[in-house]
C-alpha cells in the first residue's frame, strides 16, 4: 500500500501532534482531513481543547493514525495503537524513527512514510 491509496480507501483517521496549534502540520491536516469530510479526531497527550489525550479515549473505530508528533512520542503512539488493533499508520515527515519503522514490521502495522496534506489534495 502507498499513501495515496491508506488515505483514498479509509475514513477513520486520528491525527496525533499537535492539533490545537494552527502554526503547526498537525493542525492543518486535521482540518484538511474535516474538510474532505472523513470522520476524524486528534490526539495530544498533552490534551486540548477538543483533543483526546489517548487514542482509547477516541470514541470511534480507528483505522487510520496520521503520526504528526516528535518519534519518541510516536513510538509510545504506535505501541499503544498495537494494543487497540489499529494497523495503518501514515507517518509524516520528520515523526519517523528507525525504532517506529522496526516497531511496525516487527508487530505487522502497515507503516507508510509519506505527507497527508499532500495526498488529500491529490483526492
Amino acid at each position: 500500500m502507498d499513501g495515496k491509496t491508506m488515505v483514498s480507501n479509509f475514513k477513520n483517521w486520528v491525527v496525533v501532534g499537535d492539533v490545537n496549534n494552527n502554526k503547526k502540520y498537525a493542525y492543518r491536516i486535521l482540518e484538511k482531513f474535516k474538510e474532505k469530510n472523513y470522520n476524524v479526531a486528534g490526539v495530544n497527550p498533552k490534551g486540548g481543547n477538543e483533543v483526546y489525550l489517548r487514542l482509547k479515549d477516541v470514541p470511534f473505530k480507528i483505522e487510520c493514525i496520521d503520526l504528526c508528533i516528535n518519534p519518541k512520542v510516536g513510538l509510545e503512539i504506535i505501541k499503544e495503537a498495537k494494543e487497540l488493533g489499529i494497523k495503518n499508520i501514515l507517518i509524516q515527515p520528520g515523526a519517523e524513527s528507525d525504532e517506529i519503522i522496526s516497531y511496525c514490521k516487527e508487530n505487522d502495522l502497515e507503516a507508510i512514510e509519506n505527507c497527508a496534506l499532500v495526498q488529500l489534495n491529490r483526492i
